[in-house]
């Protein structure tokens, strides 16, 4: 599947005969299961200045937290007992002591037997290597936009070539790497978003997550338009067709655009995956990417899979 064929299938094919492509797609690669993995976000400190996220460094606005680390046991612990197969560790970028993160991960692998994946952007390899042996076998590190002078824009200080470099890093370590992006993303290009499909293809992603851009009002595109439910949905299902067998998450996101968006019919476009949200009442609010973020926990969890007619996991390795 070169560029030409992405950008017919993401502007020019029936969106219907897409959609069905993907469903035939996701059934024969990885049939009806749903994987649950539960989403602990741990810190909302960041050192970074990414023009679109709440948790930007220099938002003065925002409460800043750290869990402890029993808070984090505990969370991670509660999202096992209501039925997720796995566990994601979140943070802003450079929240986190390597050391401390370690002792996380190495108990919650051995107390609670589940795969743990880490999601706190660009470090040392010697941190990913840390952390790789106490036990976390996935990382996800999205790479937000393929579009090297749009990145660069969005992300002042930092580079796109920075931003593949940890992800082969990652890879070469022995994780199963994931990568992302946003749809609608100001100063997005069809060809760029195409690119942003080739990007994930050639690292070899074993996950990818494409979630629409929603603004927030402390960021300097507050007053930007958020992507749409259809456009976020076509992504997913031509994710699907140029990855055949990589875990596609139907995102909090998604879930919160309302009308035309849910994660039901991200299942439905060709998502595999659901990550609800066990990040302690009180801090919720506080890790603020975007706004509007809609609460998905197991109950919403289980109604997005009773409504696409799929079913749960258990979760693999993979």
């Amino acid at each position: 599947m070169e560029r030409a064929d992405i950008l017919h299938l993401l502007y020019d094919a029936d969106a219907g005969d897409v959609r069905r492509r993907a469903g035939e797609t996701l059934l024969r690669v990885k049939g009806t299961r749903v994987f649950v993995r539960g989403l602990v976000e741990f810190s909302n400190v960041c050192r970074r200045n990414c023009r679109y996220c709440g948790l930007r460094a220099p938002n003065r606005k925002l409460a800043r937290y750290t869990l402890t680390q029993a808070e984090v046991l505990e969370a991670a612990a509660r999202a096992v007992a209501s039925g997720a197969d796995s566990i994601v560790l979140q943070s802003g970028e450079g929240a986190t002591d390597a050391v401390w993160l370690a002792e996380v991960v190495r108990e919650i692998v051995r107390s609670l037997r589940v795969p743990v994946a880490l999601s706190v952007g660009e470090r040392p390899a010697r941190d990913y290597a840390l952390w790789r042996d106490a036990g976390a076998t996935r990382y996800l590190l999205k790479h937000e936009t393929a579009d090297p002078a749009l990145y660069a824009r969005l992300h002042p200080g930092h580079s796109l070539a920075e931003r593949v470099a940890c992800l082969r890093v990652l890879a070469g370590l022995g994780y199963a790497a994931g990568t992302g992006f946003m749809t609608g993303l100001p100063g997005q290009t069809p060809d760029s978003l195409a690119d942003d499909i080739l990007l994930a293809r050639e690292l070899g992603v074993t996950m990818c997550g494409a979630g629409p851009f929603i603004p927030q009002a402390d960021t300097p595109l507050a007053r930007a338009p958020g992507g749409g439910a259809a456009l976020n949905l076509r992504v997913l299902s031509v994710l699907r067709l140029a990855l055949p067998g990589a875990d596609l998450p139907a995102t909090t996101a998604l879930a919160s655009l309302g009308a035309g968006g849910g994660q039901a019919a991200g299942l439905r476009a060709g998502a595999n995956v659901l990550m609800p949200c066990f990040t302690p009442e009180r801090r919720r609010g506080d890790y603020r990417i975007y706004d509007g973020k809609a609460p998905v926990d197991m109950e919403a969890v289980d109604r997005a899979i009773a409504e696409s007619g799929r079913t749960r996991g258990p979760d693999g390795e993979g």
